[in-house]
């Protein structure tokens, strides 16, 4: 017949099987923290990604209003009034530039917006500048003649904005 203290000596964990869990919980986090340590350049890349289609989107809406008034010089898109160049639109100036930011939904809080060669530069704030310039980067720049559709230019690293 067991007694009462036998009882009570099976209530909890000893101290070395403690310990062996802690180890091994700190091997673990130590192999899998590199796995998530750099997302932030994933998660630059996906949302650049996003702002291509934001824009391509955009000027895509804006043509089709052009082409229902083939003789405008300016249409209006969600109460807002965009210049166009040959049908698609403009982005010459910062006020335009920003006029088709804003209408692709692109903020200055979450993207770096840049003149470029008679269009616009965006890419991904937290991005590091050299990146941002050379590699991870979407630009668009308006048709250069009537019948052309503009130019959408990915840089090289798009895909991983460290």
């Amino acid at each position: 017949m067991p007694t009462r203290a036998s009882h009570l000596r099976h209530g909890g964990f000893t101290l070395i099987e403690l310990v062996v869990v802690i180890v091994i919980l700190g091997i673990l986090a130590a192999v899998a923290l590199p796995k998530f340590a750099n997302l932030g350049g994933d998660a630059r890349a996906a949302s650049l990604k996003a702002a291509k289609g934001a824009i391509t989107s955009t000027a895509a809406m804006v043509h089709a209003l052009a082409l229902a008034k083939p003789n405008a010089t300016s249409v209006t898109l969600d109460g807002v009034q965009v210049t166009l160049t040959h049908g698609y639109p403009a982005a010459v100036t910062e006020a335009e530039q920003r006029t088709f930011a804003a209408l692709a939904g692109l903020s200055e809080n979450d993207y770096t917006l840049t003149p470029d060669k008679d269009g616009l530069l965006v890419s991904p704030k937290g991005a590091s500048a050299t990146n941002a310039a050379t590699r991870c980067f979407v630009s668009y720049q308006p048709p250069a003649a009537a019948g052309r559709a503009p130019n959408f230019t990915e840089g090289a690293s798009v895909y991983n904005c460290n």
